[in-house]
């Protein structure tokens, strides 16, 4: 992939989010703390994901593993 294309679709990329979060219309030190603080919590849903959902996915499964009959691993 040519460099100029790459960087011309993550122009435009920026530029759909920009107006799809209408942040274009905001004066520059606005666009800064929107920005930082969108960033900010995307960075905290992909932890929290991270972190907690796979402890939920487990918990999940042994219950309805026990809920449908499956034997425990201790009994095994």
């Amino acid at each position: 992939m040519d460099v100029k294309r790459v960087k011309d679709y993550i122009y435009w990329l920026y530029y759909q989010y920009q107006l799809v979060t209408c942040s274009y219309v905001l004066e520059p030190w606005e666009q800064s703390m929107f920005h930082t603080i969108t960033v900010t919590v995307v960075a905290m849903v992909v932890y929290t994901a991270y972190v907690f959902v796979p402890i939920h996915v487990r918990l999940a499964l042994e219950f309805f593993s026990q809920i449908f009959g499956a034997q425990p691993d201790s009994a095994v």
